[in-house]
């Protein structure tokens, strides 16, 4: 803890990356060609404006997502000269790939796998893996900690769409709250897909449920929310990631909350940043702001690292970095040290904070 703080402290103090004698050269890997080429450009305009800004020296790997693909894309990034690699937005990057990087030195850090796989050989082996995206229990965890505060005197009720994601999510939320002492009044799995759910609101409404997890999608969500409004039931609707889609065929109503990963470029801290790359023609859209922060989060723990004479993978892990989309840290296992997601409500066509407090 006292060496996280030190290091906290070695950042707040160090002079912009862009006034150091000398950064660490760092290589984004991401898709330069085929059907995942837009979010390779995204995570390129990201990374390399961040770069530019913070004088660094970047090394653009292409990613294929090619089952194999890893150890070959692991010697490219080493022969490439490359301290650190962000990016990798598949999980075939990794495998195989891990290793190479490891025996290198080199800590990956990712934008976007969530597999948990990747997790459990990379803490097992001790690789330098590090991630940005969420991990995969952290949608239920949000979901459970949002229930548990704001519904616990209310009669709620968890449905599900019978997905493989909507029924384990489902599951996990009922196992969950029930071990905290919080039952649901009603379960059940609802057809996917259908142009009215009259007949589920109504037995909703005969459980007597108030408030209502949904495990779908958000065209589901949305018809089950106006077939409640056009039966006179008033249910208070919350569902996860899923509902973050596009608002058709059926538009969601205003009200509804979800937990999803908000947008960075609504954030306080991505203020200046989203400025910047519009004036330059970039839309800090998708993975725009995430790759700008992964290559602050390696330049910051650079500095931190030659300050204190050690191993840039383990000051990686060890330095808390305020970003574009506001402080990165892990914990002891390479992940996020905070959840996030965040609750969210549904209103004026886009979610916002919640009207009441909810964070």
């Amino acid at each position: 803890m006292l060496r996280r703080m030190l290091l906290s402290v070695l950042v707040g103090l160090s002079p912009a990356p862009s006034a150091l004698a000398e950064g660490p050269k760092i290589a984004l890997v991401a898709p330069q060609t085929g059907p995942f080429a837009i979010l390779g450009t995204q995570m390129r305009e990201g990374a390399t404006f961040a770069a530019r800004r913070q004088g660094l020296e970047l090394a653009v790997i292409d990613e294929t997502c090619e089952p194999g693909s890893g150890p070959a894309l692991a010697r490219e990034i080493r022969e490439s000269g490359a301290k650190a690699a962000v990016g990798f937005l598949c999980s075939e990057s990794l495998d195989g790939g891990l290793v190479v990087l490891s025996e290198a030195g080199i800590p990956a850090l990712s934008l976007s796998v969530r597999w948990k796989g990747v997790r459990e050989d990379a803490i097992q082996n001790g690789w330098p893996f590090y991630r940005m995206a969420p991990a995969t229990e952290d949608e239920a965890q949000k979901l459970a900690e949002v229930i548990l505060r704001d519904w616990s005197g209310d009669a709620f009720a968890l449905i599900e769409d019978g997905t493989i994601h909507g029924r384990e999510l489902a599951e996990t939320l009922r196992n969950s709250l029930e071990e905290r002492g919080l039952k649901p009044v009603f379960t059940d799995t609802f057809r996917p897909g259908q142009e009215q759910q009259v007949a589920l609101v109504r037995r909703l409404k005969k459980a007597g449920a108030t408030h209502v997890f949904v495990g779908g999608d958000r065209n589901d969500a949305a018809i089950i929310a106006r077939d409640a409004a056009a039966e006179n039931i008033t249910l208070t609707l919350l569902g996860g990631e899923s509902l973050n889609a596009a608002d058709r065929p059926v538009p969601l109503a205003d009200g509804v909350r979800a937990v999803i990963l908000p947008d960075e470029q609504d954030q306080p801290a991505a203020k200046e940043a989203a400025a910047e790359l519009k004036a330059a023609g970039v839309e800090p859209e998708g993975y725009v702001l995430p790759a700008y922060a992964a290559v602050t989060v390696v330049s910051q723990a650079a500095g931190a690292a030659a300050a204190l004479g050690m191993p840039l993978a383990q000051a990686i892990g060890e330095t808390h970095v305020d970003t574009v989309i506001g402080p990165i840290a892990f914990d002891e296992n390479h992940e996020l040290s905070e959840n996030p997601y965040r609750l969210m409500e549904w209103r004026g066509g886009r979610f916002v904070e919640p009207s009441a407090p909810a964070q």
